[in-house]
């Protein structure tokens, strides 16, 4: 059983809620700058081209805080990007050049130039692409395809199946693409794939390891090109409840080095330098969204209206996404009561937790709700007039750094143009 922790105590949170009110999300610094420690020790063995090493490109779109980019930069990591507010947002913390991999669909040429201008790497996620990429911005030294593995995979409840998915080249169409490029003169290649999110079987993700090995041997072989790194993607998962396990980082790293070895080095194809782009596994358990118990109402279920909603995290509206709550002070309190802990949106979904044992709950208790640094924060919205919460950081020395404010009425205001609206009348 993996138990649920957190960082702080009921005092210490007393203490942060007098200067920031909740709603908020919190996070760990020391325990963010851990985990990227661990995973980077698991794959030292990689060396690539020119010495590179293991890179993880952190997945923006997971966390999007300038403070949380700067953090896992200084461990070592790049960004992986699929918007220009997102490259835009890697540029002002110092992120350029190939600590960028440019991963987007549906793409709008804006966002292949600024790519190109920034040096970032581009994947491209469609055989069109090219065509448009060298009409917007010039075709780069260094080109990149998104595999799509179609029924070789299975694909997850989140991502969906490969076969549906509207992401990625198929291999026949990957095959051409690679060489339309060599005709187009380009000399270094990557590959990459990504068909899986959340995952916590290991196996599935040496599995896609293997499959991207092979067509590297495949492309090689028809293409005659020499890849310089391959990109396993994203999707490793987190232990949301606490029945669950966490991925073995040492496990899959020997998982990928075994058929590295096999298929890479056994075809002389090495050195290939093998980079990721998680972004759940490395923010997700270390963010806590923290809220206040503001109503218990007794119907035909029991209710805890908390003064968060889906709003702040709409995982479990979106997913029915489990994230587990821990009511502050009452840890070693049996959990004797059930309740939907729900938010004061106008829709019935509105529930950041569905029947869910807790102990006892009070007005004014404070609610912690568990792995929500990644797809948290980043996910909220502004329905019913909700504003957006504020982000705390807290450092390794156990003091706190605002490091977004909240939202206030204003800014929810500030795109409507209320001085037009004075002159606005009815047309006769």
């Amino acid at each position: 059983m993996n138990v649920k922790k957190v960082p702080f105590s009921k005092e210490q949170m007393q203490k942060i809620i007098e200067k920031y009110p909740t709603p908020f999300y919190i996070y760990d610094e020391k325990a963010i700058r851990d985990n990227a420690k661990k995973l980077y020790k698991a794959f030292s063995w990689v060396k690539g081209p020119n010495n590179s090493t293991f890179k993880n490109f952190f997945a923006v779109k997971a966390c999007p805080n300038p403070y949380i980019l700067k953090i896992l930069k200084e461990e070592g990591m790049g960004t992986d990007c699929s918007s220009l507010p997102e490259l835009m947002l890697s540029e002002k913390v110092g992120i350029t050049k190939e600590e960028i991999m440019f991963s987007s669909n549906d793409t709008p040429d804006e966002e292949f130039v600024k790519a190109k201008q920034l040096g970032a790497i581009i994947n491209l996620d469609d055989i069109s692409f090219i065509e448009r990429l060298e009409k917007a911005a010039v075709i780069p030294d260094l080109i990149c395809f998104r595999y799509n593995p179609g029924p070789l995979k299975e694909g997850s409840e989140i991502i969906g199946n490969p076969v549906e998915a509207k992401y990625g080249l198929t291999r026949e169409q990957i095959i051409k693409a690679y060489r339309i490029m060599k005709e187009k003169g380009v000399k270094r290649f990557g590959l990459h794939t990504m068909v899986v999110s959340n995952m916590t079987d290991v196996n599935y993700l040496i599995d896609t390891a293997k499959i991207l090995f092979e067509l590297i041997v495949e492309v090689h072989e028809k293409v005659g090109i020499e890849f310089e790194f391959v990109n396993l993607g994203g999707g490793v998962g987190i232990p949301y409840k606490p029945e669950d396990k966490p991925v073995d980082y040492d496990v899959f790293s020997k998982g990928v080095k075994k058929y590295y070895d096999k298929l890479i080095v056994g075809n002389k194809l090495d050195p290939i330098r093998v980079v990721m782009e998680c972004g759940r596994a490395i923010t997700g358990p270390y963010g806590f969204l923290v809220m206040k118990a503001r109503h218990v109402t007794h119907k035909y279920r029991d209710f805890v209206g908390a003064d968060a909603c889906s709003a702040n995290l709409m995982r479990p509206l979106l997913y029915g996404a489990y994230h587990h709550i821990t009511v502050l002070g009452k840890e070693s309190q049996p959990r004797d009561h059930v309740y939907d802990v729900v938010g004061s949106l106008c829709e019935n979904t509105d529930k950041l937790a569905v029947q869910r044992k807790l102990p006892e709950t009070e007005v004014g208790d404070i609610l912690v709700q568990h792995d929500t640094g990644a797809h948290g924060h980043a996910m909220g919205f502004n329905y019913n007039g909700k504003l957006r919460s504020a982000e705390l950081l807290l450092r390794p020395d156990g003091k706190i750094l605002q490091i977004r404010r909240a939202e206030t009425v204003d800014d929810y205001f500030s795109t409507l143009d209320f001085h037009g609206l004075k002159s606005f009348r009815r047309m006769e």
